[in-house]
Order: C-alpha cells, then sequence, then structure tokens
C-alpha cells in the first residue's frame, strides 16, 4: 500500500476532487506539525528539526564566513551544506507526514460523526413521572440534542434520531443503527432486559419510545467516536512512553560522539565540518522508530474503529497483544440470546395446569423475553390473566437469578434450579430425595439438549414445593463457532461463563468448542475466576454488557463492553463494541499483536540500517587523512561527500518507505507471538542490512555523476 493509495482511500470519498483535498489536508497538517511546540513533544525529532535548523543557518552564513573546503582531510565540494540541510529538512516532514497521513484517516469519519450529533431537535418531557410512563399527558419542550444532561427524558417516535445515548423505559421500537455500526440490519430496542441501550446518532424507524438520557455531552459513544477518529489529544500509553525515553537517551548519546570527536582528533587530523557532525547526528539517532512508533498505534486504533471497536485506552490497546485467556458470556454472545418458552414438564404429583398457571403468575411484568416467552406461552395454552399485575413483583437479578411475584400469602418462583432450591431451603423446606431425583431427571434432558431449564416453585402459607420446569430454547449464533476457532489459532484459551445450568452450559460450550466452561456463574464468580488467571501468569479479557460484569471488566486486564451495555460496564471497559459483536475480541487481540510486531520489525529494522550507515558514514570522516580507512568502504562509494549525503538522503527515503508497512502493520501467522516476533525480527533483520547496502550504493551511483562529488 503506497501513501498516495492511502489518501485515496481515506480523503473523503471517492474521485479527483476528494483525492485533492485528502491531499492538501495531509499536506497542511505536516508543515504544522513542524510546529517547534509540536516538535517538542518527541525528543528524537525535536533534535532533528534543531540540526535542520542549525544546518540552515550555518548554510545562509557560510558565504559570509568562508566556506570550509576541507573536513577530516576530505574536499568538500560546492552546496555541500545546503544539501544536509534540505536533507534533514525532509527527514522532518517526513517523520511529520507519517503522523499526519494516520491522523487523516479519521478526520473524514470525525466530520460525518460530527453531523450526527448537530442540529439535532427532540422532544423532552418536562415532568416525567412512572403513573404517566408512555408520556402521552406530558408536557413536551422541543430542544436542541446538545442541551440534554443526564437524567432528562425524552420521546421519540418514527423518523427522530436518538438524540443522545440512552436507555429505552416504556415501549419498543426497530433502531436503524447503521450509521453508528455500518450494519444495515435493523435491532430492537425495549424496556427492561437486554435490549434496552440506544446510542445517540442512531434513528427510530418505527413506533415510539421513552428513553432515558444516560449519557453525559462529551461522554458519549459519538463523542468518544469523534474524539478517536479526530486523533485530539491521543495519550500515549506506557509502553511508547518507556520506549520514547530509551530513543532520547540513545539519541544524547549520538549527540556525544557529535561533540567530542573534533576534540580527540585534534593533535592527529584536521576538524570534521559542522555540518557534516550534524548529518552524523540526524543519521544516526533513531528518526525512523521515533517518526513511525505513534503511527503504529493510531493506525491499530482506526484499523479498530473500521471494525466498529471503539479504544478507550491506549495502554489496553497494548495489553490486547499478551491476552492469553478470554471470557465470554453465553447469553447474548455465544447464543442468540432470545431465550424462548417451549415446554411446561411437570413433576410427578403436579398437574399441568397447575405448572403452567404458576409459570405464568411469576412471569406478569417480567420484562425479559424469558418472561414473556411463558405468558404467551401460557396464553396459547388456555392461561390467561385479566386486570391490574397482582401483588409485588420479584425482578431477576444476577446474585438471586430467579423472579416472581409475592402476593400475600402466596410466593411464586421460576429461576435457576440451584437458586429455587436455595429460596426453598432459606424458607425452611427440604425437597423430598423423591422430589428432588425427579427434577434432577428432567432438568438435565434439557440441559443435555442446550436448552435452558427455568424451575418454577411456589410457597402458599406455610406448604411449599416444586412444580415442575419450563424449558427455554436457545441457538448458538451463526459465525461463533469459526470465531472461537480463530481465538484458539492466536493461542487464546477461551472461557465460557454463564448463569445458566452447568449441565446446559457444557452442551453449548462443546457445540461452540470451548476450552473451559463455568456454569451456574454469579458475578462474584467470574472476579474469582479471572483473579485465580491473573494469578496463574494469564492476561485475561472478559466481554460483559452488565451493571453485574462492571467489577470484572474493571478487574480484566482487557475489558470489553457492547454498545448496548450499562453505563457502569462502559466506564469500566477498556474498548466498546459498537455493533454488539463480542466475538470482535478476535480483531482486538489480532490488533494488539500486530501493533507489538510491526513495532518490534521497525525497531529491528532501524538497528540494522545502523550497522551499514556506520560503515558509510565514519570512514568519510578521516579518509583523507588516513588512506587505510578506505578499507572500511564495504560499499566502494565514489567519496567521503557522496557517501556522507548518500547516507543521509537514504535516512530521508525510508522512512517515506516505512510509513505504508506503519500503517498496514506487520503480518504473523503464528499462534506463538513469541515466535513470530523471532521471525520478523530475522526478516527485518537481513532485510534491514540488505536494503541500505543496494539504496546507498544507488544513490552514490547518481551523485558521482555530479561534477565536485
Amino acid at each position: 500500500m503506497s501513501v498516495t493509495a492511502i489518501m485515496l482511500g481515506h480523503g473523503g470519498g471517492p474521485g479527483r476532487q476528494s483525492f485533492w483535498r485528502g491531499f492538501w489536508g495531509i499536506t497542511a497538517a505536516t508543515f504544522k506539525k513542524c510546529d517547534p511546540r509540536v516538535q517538542l513533544r518527541n525528543p528524537v525529532l525535536f533534535i532533528v528539526w534543531l540540526s535542520s535548523v542549525l544546518a540552515t543557518v550555518i548554510a545562509i552564513t557560510q558565504p559570509l564566513l568562508g566556506e570550509p573546503h576541507i573536513s577530516g582531510g576530505s574536499p568538500v565540494p560546492g552546496g555541500f551544506t545546503w544539501v544536509i540541510a534540505g536533507c534533514l529538512w525532509l527527514t522532518v516532514l517526513a517523520a511529520n507526514l507519517a503522523e499526519a497521513v494516520a491522523e487523516g484517516r479519521g478526520r473524514s469519519q470525525a466530520t460525518a460523526l460530527r453531523s450526527l450529533r448537530e442540529g439535532v431537535a427532540t422532544h423532552r418531557v418536562r415532568h416525567y413521572t412512572s403513573d404517566d410512563s408512555s408520556a402521552l399527558n406530558a408536557t413536551i419542550d422541543t430542544v436542541d440534542a446538545l442541551d440534554l444532561r443526564r437524567g432528562d427524558v425524552v420521546v421519540l417516535q418514527e423518523g427522530d434520531v436518538v438524540p443522545s445515548d440512552g436507555e429505552v423505559i416504556w415501549g419498543v421500537a426497530l433502531v436503524d443503527e447503521s450509521a453508528i455500526t455500518g450494519e444495515s440490519a435493523r435491532v430492537i430496542r425495549e424496556a427492561g432486559g437486554d435490549r434496552s441501550a440506544v446510542t445517540g446518532g442512531t434513528k427510530v424507524v418505527s413506533d415510539r419510545i421513552v428513553v432515558r438520557v444516560t449519557g453525559t455531552p462529551g461522554e458519549t459513544v459519538v463523542d468518544r467516536m469523534i474524539h478517536l477518529a479526530g486523533g485530539a489529544h491521543r495519550q500515549k500509553p506506557p509502553n511508547e512512553l518507556a520506549l520514547n525515553s530509551l530513543l532520547a537517551a540513545l539519541s544524547i548519546a549520538f549527540i556525544l560522539p557529535a561533540v567530542t570527536i573534533d576534540v580527540i582528533a585534534k593533535p592527529v587530523a584536521p576538524p570534521v565540518s559542522i555540518p557534516t557532525l550534524i548529518a552524523m547526528v540526524g543519521v544516526l539517532i533513531p528518526t525512523e522508530i521515533a517518526a513511525l512508533l505513534a503511527v503504529t498505534g493510531i493506525a491499530s486504533t482506526y484499523r479498530l474503529l473500521e471494525q466498529n471497536v471503539l479504544v478507550l485506552s491506549g495502554h489496553a490497546l497494548e495489553t490486547a497483544g499478551d491476552i492469553t485467556t478470554v471470557l465470554l458470556d453465553k447469553t447474548g454472545t455465544i447464543t442468540q440470546g432470545d431465550r424462548q418458552a417451549t415446554e411446561f414438564v411437570p413433576l410427578n404429583g403436579v398437574t399441568r395446569q397447575d405448572l403452567i398457571r404458576t409459570a405464568a403468575l411469576a412471569s406478569i411484568g417480567d420484562p425479559t423475553p424469558e418472561g414473556t416467552s411463558i405468558v404467551k406461552l401460557a396464553a396459547k395454552l388456555g392461561v390467561t390473566f385479566d386486570g391490574p399485575s397482582p401483588g409485588t413483583l420479584i425482578a431477576f437479578s444476577a446474585q438471586t437469578r430467579m423472579s416472581g411475584r409475592d402476593i400475600k400469602d402466596l410466593s411464586v418462583r421460576k429461576g435457576a434450579e440451584t437458586s429455587v432450591l436455595a429460596w426453598l431451603k432459606h424458607i425452611g423446606v427440604q425437597q423430598t430425595k423423591a422430589v428432588s431425583d425427579d427434577l434432577k431427571a428432567i432438568t438435565n434432558r434439557m440441559a443435555e439438549t442446550g436448552a435452558t431449564p427455568l424451575v418454577v416453585a411456589e410457597r402458599n402459607g406455610e406448604e411449599a414445593r416444586v412444580l415442575g420446569v419450563v424449558n427455554l430454547k436457545d441457538v448458538v449464533k451463526h459465525g461463533v463457532i469459526s470465531r472461537i476457532s480463530q481465538l484458539k489459532a492466536l493461542g487464546v484459551r477461551t472461557v465460557m461463563v454463564t448463569g445458566d445450568n452447568p449441565v446446559t452450559a457444557r452442551a453449548i460450550a462443546g457445540e461452540a468448542g470451548f476450552d473451559q466452561v463455568l456454569g451456574d456463574a454469579t458475578p462474584e464468580d467470574k472476579l474469582a475466576l479471572i483473579t485465580k488467571e491473573q494469578a496463574s501468569g494469564h492476561f485475561v479479557a472478559m466481554t460483559g454488557d452488565g451493571t453485574n460484569d462492571a467489577p470484572a471488566l474493571a478487574q480484566a486486564d482487557i475489558g470489553v463492553a457492547m454498545s448496548s451495555a450499562t453505563p457502569a460496564a462502559k466506564e469500566a471497559a477498556n474498548f466498546i463494541v459498537l455493533d454488539d459483536d463480542p466475538t470482535k475480541l478476535v480483531e482486538i487481540i489480532d490488533a494488539g499483536r500486530r501493533q507489538m510486531t510491526t513495532r518490534g520489525a521497525l525497531t529491528t529494522f532501524n538497528i540494522a540500517n545502523d550497522i551499514v550507515r556506520y560503515f558509510t558514514f565514519f570512514p568519510a570522516f578521516f579518509v583523507g587523512i588516513f588512506p587505510g580507512l578506505d578499507r572500511l568502504n564495504i560499499l566502494h562509494l565514489h567519496s567521503p561527500a557522496s557517501a556522507i549525503i548518500s547516507t543521509v538522503l537514504y535516512s530521508v527515503l525510508v522512512i517515506f518507505l516505512l510509513i505504508p508497512m506503519a500503517l498496514a502493520g506487520v503480518p504473523y501467522r503464528l499462534a506463538d507471538l513469541g515466535r513470530a516476533l523471532d521471525r520478523n525480527l530475522l526478516y527485518y533483520g537481513v532485510g534491514g542490512i540488505i536494503i541500505p547496502i543496494i539504496m546507498i550504493k544507488a544513490i552514490d551511483m547518481l551523485i558521482a555523476l555530479i561534477p565536485g562529488y
């Protein structure tokens, strides 16, 4: 991929006009970055900038002060200082062009994203109350979307743009999220359950919903995308800062010889000219790494953004390359997450009608897909409830893993087998062995088929009993099996975590190809598993979307939240997946490893380049006084001046050549990251010697044609 192709591909659209718009935008950004205040942020590039300024000043003043004709005993051709100054300025421009091209890829996207939040009018409810949950009788004010604050309630109808991140608190609607995710398929967003979150910038295409704003101005998903795509105030991760410090120290190490070489050689040789010493500093300090280090991080971030993954932490992106274990939740991740009741199976001695009635009673007002489907199935079988919902709803929670209703002396519950039995035991009722065996046989039979058994029980006064089991069916998502295989190919161990029955969990995990499964998992169990894995030396990634997942997401080395996740989960995460596909962990890990491999390859290539440049540069210093140094001229370069200029010109050209590699990343095909790094280090180490030999010699042959050089 060439720099021109990159600009064409990300210049704001097809066509020649778009190309030139992108070209001039990147050119302007490149020159803007040449500001010394900007260069000061990168010590190595600032040294090159200072060298360019000093060489230019010397070139301007030489006609007045007298141009030196000898450097270290070798003749200096006319215009030599101007050539050095020009090459150093080209080095500065090339280094800044790399970052400008990387950032330019996101500018057009940032402009498009800003249009999603500008000029959007919305209908805000003045005083929202639960008594009028649909807001049909409320006072509505039309306000600008930018004036909304967290906690405001808005009404959205067909054709309305969602003004900010929020949660549906009433109604159900079809939402077009293509402006954010690029996916044309429309999604259902409804109050209650896991599908209540909406993202600012999306569009309601049917029905009417009431939404409570959860996003804070400047921190919504769209705001974060704009911030990321625009490249504003990128925070350097720790590894990048550490490497920058190392590069600065190495640069100082190369400046010291330039300052002291004339003092040391003074007794035996004439001084080396200042322009030559400036060229030595500009060539030997690690300019290529310093110029392209940030580019690899920026490119990885934008690459993930194109895959609908929002990177919230540069450090987490670096850590992604080290991930060895991933935890994936079953419901909504591995399976469709829309479990439907298909069958009521009563225990011995319980009528099917009693089970259906109790299960339906426990599901009245339950907004989850499971609860809704139980009520619908019961209605098909002739069991309905008219009038207002009786008693008090006991909502499902990740801790209790059951729900139901309390109606005076009657309590009904439905949930995981262990949770319902624990509830019965807590109220002082122990099931007989016959009941336990009957229940275990039914739940195991369902679980072995991959279904989820939902146990139904009731307490009526002092008596309590288990009535039977509801069969909930779910299916593995299309493509999940191949994605799990991809993770395994990367050498990553996969763990499925779920609050479902362990037998069900093992059946689903076996079908999808997981290495390990944790069933009947509570939030505390997830946290304990992550801590255990980390104590064993593993780097752990986890996906989650609920408030109860927040502690585990924060504990994991990288946490991945869905766009539809709760605010607590998003705040704890390092990545947000905009299209709600948790298997994007494949892309995240790949981006982290590609970034790590690319930086290793660039560093190796630069070090190998320096080995060649030592042999082209240092003999040229004093070969005029010590002819024996010509034996080190292994490339048989034409003259000392030609050798120096050829090496400096190569150092400029190589940055231009490495920009596409830094943007695209260095591919690897091995599950073992260590072996992949070793292989690439070998390739780029050898290439880092062969390429400069060929290019420096070719440049020298051209320069030799110029009289005086």
